[in-house]
């Protein structure tokens, strides 16, 4: 009988370390977003429209104006990033992950896939860095790493089908990135898309971006966005 209670006992603290780990790991994730203003956040570059509604942040198009950013005010290194987005049927769009801008142009330099040498310089002011992708275009590189203003495609999908087919165009769709190190993975619907090793920028913001784009009028939508920060 006192076995039978021992073995009662330590299934419970065995299932109670589960659940109490699990709702720690949980308590680790803080919004960035908190449903209802847009306060923490800042624009940067073009000058689409933010606005809150619903418990969402919403990004409108503005023709003639350059890419638009919703920025963090805060910098993060290494983290996992959970969010939701509504793409629209047209509108380019995608979330930056440490990216930068700074008062005087910047310029960096790196080796090329056939090991050349390149050199680009960033204006003042320019919004650039990782982007993970957002792309309703019948190309489907949702989930795919773009260098903005830097040094474009870094992971596309052209090679991974079914993040590809894990996009659900006129739908909420879910991201989860993870930044430690030099490595940034990223993850459509649950499904792995992205799988990116690069060192050349450790810290940087967190911002929504909103395509330049010829009419005006075009919505992206994201909401339940949150961050753990890592060790």
């Amino acid at each position: 009988m006192k076995r039978v209670t021992f073995s009662y006992t330590l299934l419970s603290l065995v299932a109670f370390s589960i659940v109490t780990g699990t709702l720690s790991a949980e308590e680790k994730f803080k919004p960035l977003f908190n449903g209802k203003n847009l306060e923490g956040w800042v624009q940067k570059g073009g000058k689409a429209d933010y606005r809150v509604e619903d418990n969402q942040i919403i990004g409108t198009s503005k023709k003639g104006t350059p890419n638009s950013f919703l920025c963090t005010d805060k910098d993060y290194a290494n983290f996992v990033l959970e969010l939701e987005f509504f793409p629209d049927p047209v509108l380019n769009s995608g979330v930056q992950i440490r990216s930068n801008t700074y008062d005087e142009d910047k310029t960096y330099t790196w080796t090329d896939s056939e090991g050349k040498e390149q050199t680009r310089k960033v204006p003042a002011n320019r919004v650039h860095g990782y982007q993970v992708e957002i792309d309703p275009s019948d190309r489907a590189w949702t989930g795919g790493i773009y260098d903005e203003s830097r040094r474009g495609w870094l992971n596309n999908l052209v090679d991974n089908q079914p993040a590809r087919e894990a996009f659900k165009p006129g739908e909420w769709n879910t991201f989860r990135v993870v930044a430690n190190g030099d490595s940034i993975k990223t993850f459509l619907n649950g499904v792995p898309a992205a799988d990116l090793k690069d060192d050349m920028t450790s810290t940087g913001f967190i911002a929504l971006q909103v395509h330049n784009f010829k009419e005006d009028g075009h919505e992206m939508k994201w909401r339940n966005i949150r961050i753990q920060e890592l060790p």
